[in-house]
């Protein structure tokens, strides 16, 4: 099934992301954990790639798990800055060969100490390379408040353009917490013509831990309200855990009430989060209530 034409139907589109366990993660314990996802009912999950592509032959058996194991359309995450041509065609063949047919397209992130390779700068030449040799359902990446690396908003915007023409048949939106940058991302992209669903992501934090990190990466702004969370619960870890996931509940709540074509949620590999988030936007999803 090519994802992207989920977006073509009535009801909003629930994805969830996990990723490859650590060095010394358990690979059964992540089994558990996307049999636990699986329950949720997505209309797919996507495994990311790991820094540098260090956990690509673990993402390809992750997500060939989640399709031939669970019945859930996986998303894999391809990235290309630390990776050679070569490199991105074994990865590919390998999904090819694992029925997968659908790929997020990234750069990603560089990696200290590591050169960059030299065969694709940005994530649209990927998308061009992948496009010309694979019949794949592509997916694009998108920052609502702007790429750490950008110049600008605009710059961004015209980033997605050519990710559109490159082949993206969906875009998928960085971390969050202020939904009004994500509706004004989206009229400053209808207005440069790009065409593709944007499906917002949104991660719930239930640990301060998290944040410094989230914020780093992704460049989001915290809103008062999330910041005044932060603040009250900066000392009772329960009560952080039960907040954040009430807040990200309202977040999801909000975007697809102001007509998000969907949500995906950054679990990070936490199934009880999942779960609650589930639970409380299930009705705005429009979904029976299944084994949750």
């Amino acid at each position: 099934m090519r994802i992207h034409e989920l977006f073509a139907g009535e009801k909003p589109v629930f994805s969830l992301e996990v990723f490859p366990p650590k060095k010394n993660g358990s690979i059964e314990g992540m089994y558990r954990t996307l049999a636990e996802l699986a329950d949720l009912r997505p209309d797919y999950i996507s495994v990311t790639y790991g820094a540098g592509g260090t956990a690509a032959g673990l993402s390809c058996e992750l997500s060939s798990h989640v399709k031939h194991r669970l019945g859930i359309e996986p998303l894999a995450h391809l990235t290309c800055i630390n990776s050679s041509r070569s490199q991105v065609e074994q990865v590919l063949d390998r999904l090819r060969d694992e029925q997968i047919e659908n790929v997020l397209a990234l750069r990603g992130d560089r990696v200290p100490g590591l050169e960059p390779k030299s065969d694709f700068s940005h994530a649209d030449e990927l998308m061009r390379f992948v496009s010309g040799r694979y019949d794949l359902s592509l997916a694009g990446a998108c920052y609502p408040e702007g790429h750490p690396d950008s110049e600008s908003l605009q710059a961004d915007v015209e980033s997605l353009r050519r990710k559109q023409e490159a082949g993206a048949k969906h875009l998928v939106t960085q971390l969050f917490f202020d939904t009004d940058p994500y509706f004004r991302f989206l009229d400053r992209a209808a207005a440069a013509g790009v065409t593709l669903p944007v499906q917002p992501g949104v991660m719930p934090i239930v640990k301060l831990g998290q944040i410094q990190r989230t914020v780093a990466l992704s460049s989001a702004s915290l809103p008062a309200s999330f910041s005044k969370m932060i603040t009250r619960y900066e000392y009772d870890a329960d009560g952080l855990y039960k907040a954040g996931i009430q807040y990200a509940v309202s977040q999801c709540l909000a975007l697809l009430a102001g007509g998000a074509p969907g949500v995906h949620i950054y679990t990070m590999n936490n199934a009880d989060v999942a779960r609650q988030v589930y639970q409380g936007i299930r009705g705005a999803l429009d979904r029976e209530e299944g084994r949750t």
